[in-house]
Formats: structure tokens, sequence, C-alpha cells
């Protein structure tokens, strides 16, 4: 299975770039990996709503440059259905069961992501009500997809 994360943004910190390399390292034995950066726009302090619709158009476009066809799309966002990570992992496992090869994750930018990218996903999905910095997210999100791997496998896993 073909697995991207289309992300917004660059890290900036160290130890978040170590975090997703151990987990990208992890993942090569489940998974093809493939990390998509889009360049992020820049986000006044006191950006109007129509500044932030113009900045999250901006990142939507080179959003969609990304996606390829034919790959399910899981945006990430604070509203979607939340999973346990069993959950999580019998939907991956039941995706390739049903013959679908190429996972497509979507991290929107600091201020979230368009209606267009919204309207694209197959699933939508939200890890808690609480935000996280976008950053962390993929952190998070890649530990998670490690974890379901690990739980389709039958392997042990922290709990």
């Amino acid at each position: 299975m073909k697995i991207t994360i289309l992300t917004v943004g660059k890290i900036k910190e160290k130890y978040l770039s170590m975090a997703i390399d151990e987990y990208s390292k992890r993942l090569g034995r489940y998974c093809k990996l493939e990390i998509i950066e889009t360049p992020d726009e820049k986000v006044l302090e006191n950006a109007s709503q129509g500044q932030e619709e113009i900045v999250k158009s901006r990142e939507a476009e080179r959003i969609l440059k990304n996606v390829k066809e034919g790959s399910y799309v899981i945006t990430l966002e604070i509203d979607g259905k939340q999973f346990s990570s069993e959950e999580l992992a019998r939907h991956v496992e039941g995706l390739g069961v049903d013959g679908i090869s190429h996972i497509t994750f979507i991290i929107g930018g600091s201020i979230g992501l368009h209606e267009n990218i919204s309207r694209i996903a197959d699933l939508k999905l939200s890890f808690s009500r609480m935000t996280f910095p976008h950053q962390l997210m993929r952190v998070i999100l890649l530990e998670q997809i490690y974890r379901s791997f690990r739980i389709i496998n039958g392997e042990p896993y922290h709990k």
C-alpha cells in the first residue's frame, strides 16, 4: 500500500524532524510512504476572515496539484469523524481489502483547510476536538499510521 502525507508548510523544529524520520523509517516495512510538503502562506496576526479565505484558497490550489487520481483522500479536520486506534486500523485494512492501494492524508496549514479540499475527502478524520499545531500533527498522524499497521499485522503495540 502507498501512503501519502500531503501537508502545508515545512517542519522547522529538529525534534519534530527526528520523530518524522523515525516513524518514516519504521513504516518502510509496511508501506511505501511519501511526504509532500506544499508551501504555506503568511497569515497576518489580525487577519480578517476574507484574508484567511484567500490564504486557505492559495494553499488549496497547491494541495490539489498533488492529489493523485484514484487515491483515497483522508483530510484531518477538527469536525471530522473520530476513531480509536483499532478502528482506524480496521478502516485502513478494509480499504486494502476493497482494492484501494493508495491513501492520501491531507494536513492543512495553521488556519486549516479550504472547503475545496474538504469537499474532495473520502473521509474527514479528527484526532480530537482540541487544536494541535499542524506541524506536530504530522508526527501524531505518522505514529497512528504505524500503530495501525502493527495492529493489522497482529504485532504488539503500546496501549
